[in-house]
């Protein structure tokens, strides 16, 4: 049904090697303009000002997570029992595109715009003028069938375990692509043996009790790489920086206040969030050609946020805690856009997600939930739980 190429594709990639494609479906995609866009957003945003080989694009993880659905379905025993020759390709294709709705910036960006990029990534899959909608109607793919997977709408139940919950082709592939861009050592997982201890059963995906030990280690890794690479203090000051500038912009905008920056397709998107045209053309290197112009603003805080970016004099930050001092950075409080209260908290397994959660085959034909099977899992989902709260604050 779906036409393949006459010759395989291949992407020379750190993680896989090569990552193939053989469809003539995921070649159009990967070339139409959206996805390339990609190329101009980078997957860690701010933990580049951290960890300083974290260059790495959301286009190479598009591919990665395109490369592991594609592993899962040459490796995972029972998956084309339940997924039929549509429905795979569909998995293929959503694998692809699941980020694509990803801003410059990414997270700093949703906070103003007040839209998940999940969101946008439907609605562009869904934008009947984009590259991507044209492309998948002429090759019999229904967009809103891949919006309603990434939206977790329960048409495709299975695809949308395997897309997204707590063991899925996106995590699979960031993961390991994060850890070898940061040199994060603790993000490494053993992907391989992962598929392979994986089986599906009725529309369900199951983690075989031989491959425990993979999945344990593999939820620590996904653990230590929030606290250590993710949340990150210096990258998060970075995003409180850029959040900083959107807001600014935002509030003289409000109040008719000129600012001389071209910035038109942002503040389209800044007026309404389903301005799909202007908001594929935004991208790393849009804002940042825009704080570029920003730095000889006349608005003190865009001219002083604006050079912070450009010189890295990042927001300095304080861990709240009973023995703190708040005395200590008093003077700097007094300001609005000059500090924030920001809290972050992961755990290394959520047993309250249902559909979402891990569970475990055993040889007799049982299921039964991962932390009742693991001690280690269930330590994990009772005390992992880690809070850490800030003030960040502008000196100078």
């Amino acid at each position: 049904m779906f036409k393949k190429l006459e010759r395989t594709k291949v992407f020379r990639d750190p993680i896989y090697g090569y990552i193939e494609v053989d469809l003539e479906l995921i070649s159009k995609l990967i070339d139409s303009k959206e996805v390339q866009r990609l190329r101009r957003i980078r997957q860690l945003s701010g933990v580049g000002m951290v960890f300083q080989t974290a260059e790495h694009s959301r286009f190479c993880h598009a591919l990665g997570t395109y490369q592991m659905a594609r592993l899962v379905l040459l490796k995972v025993e029972g998956i084309k029992e339940n997924l039929d020759e549509y429905e795979q390709v569909l998995f293929l294709c959503t694998s692809l595109l699941h980020d694509i709705g990803h801003g410059p910036y990414s997270h700093a960006f949703e906070n103003v715009l007040d839209v998940s990029h999940e969101e946008m990534s439907a609605r562009i899959i869904t934008y009947k003028d984009s590259d991507i909608y044209k492309i998948l109607v002429e090759e019999k793919i229904n967009p809103f069938d891949i919006s309603s997977i990434i939206r977790k709408e329960g048409k495709y139940r299975l695809i949308e375990q395997l897309i997204s919950s707590q063991l899925d082709v996106d995590r699979l592939d960031y993961l390991s692509r994060d850890a070898y861009f940061t040199g994060a050592l603790y993000g490494n997982i053993d992907r391989l043996r992962l598929l392979r201890s994986l089986i599906i059963k009725d529309q369900k995906v199951l983690v075989r009790a031989s491959g425990l030990h993979s999945v344990e280690s593999y939820l620590m890794a996904r653990y230590h790489m929030y606290f250590q690479v993710y949340y990150h203090p210096v990258a998060r000051a970075y995003e409180l920086l850029l959040e900083s500038i959107y807001n600014r912009i935002k509030d003289l905008v409000a109040n008719n206040i000129k600012i001389n920056a071209n910035l038109e397709d942002f503040l389209a998107i800044l007026k309404d969030s389903n301005n799909i045209k202007s908001y594929i053309e935004i991208d790393d290197n849009y804002v940042f050609g825009f704080i570029k112009q920003l730095i000889k603003s006349e608005d003190e805080i865009l001219n002083k946020f604006a050079n912070a970016i450009e010189n890295r004099h990042l927001f300095k930050y304080i861990e709240l805690n009973k023995d703190i001092n708040l005395d200590l950075i008093k003077p700097y409080l007094n300001k609005k856009y000059y500090y924030y209260e920001s809290s972050v908290s992961a755990v290394a397994y959520l047993t309250t997600l249902g559909k979402d959660n891990i569970n475990i085959y055993l040889d007799n034909g049982k299921i039964i939930p991962i932390e009742e099977y693991s001690s280690v899992i269930n330590a994990l989902a009772v005390s992992s739980y880690k809070e850490v709260k800030r003030i960040y604050y502008f000196e100078g």
